[in-house]
């Protein structure tokens, strides 16, 4: 019995989903760059970058590739201005702008790419 519980433990503990607060204690802001922040790090569908920003100045659109390139909010993007927003990763590419179009042409954008979670022994 207690073999099942541990490799229910070590399944649990593979397959956890990992939050990322984006741009470390600076956050969502246009003072880091933040296209930089996402290199090194490995990014899974599933996945919860966490947006912290001024909410009086600053958002952030969940757009496609073409909004993320020019900066403009595409039909059918998710804007959250909220201030403190956490969002599930897709598999595939993702990506986030600022909706303002000048603050996002001076970098308040990044793209991830999620891969798939890392398989285990119980899949």
């Amino acid at each position: 019995m207690l073999f099942f519980i541990l490799l229910q433990l070590q399944y649990e503990a593979i397959h956890s989903a990992t939050t990322y607060l984006v741009g470390d204690d600076i956050g969502w802001d246009p003072s880091i760059d933040l296209e930089g922040w996402t290199r090194g790090k490995n990014f899974h569908a599933g996945d919860f970058p966490k947006f912290k920003y001024d909410d009086e100045r600053i958002d952030v659109a969940v757009v496609n590739k073409e909004g993320h390139d020019t900066c403009t909010v595409n039909e059918g993007a998710q804007v959250f201005d909220s201030g403190d927003d956490t969002i599930s990763l897709a598999f595939g590419a993702n990506y986030f702008i600022d909706s303002e179009s000048d603050l996002c042409a001076v970098g308040m954008k990044m793209a991830i790419n999620a891969t798939k979670p890392p398989s285990s022994i119980m899949d």
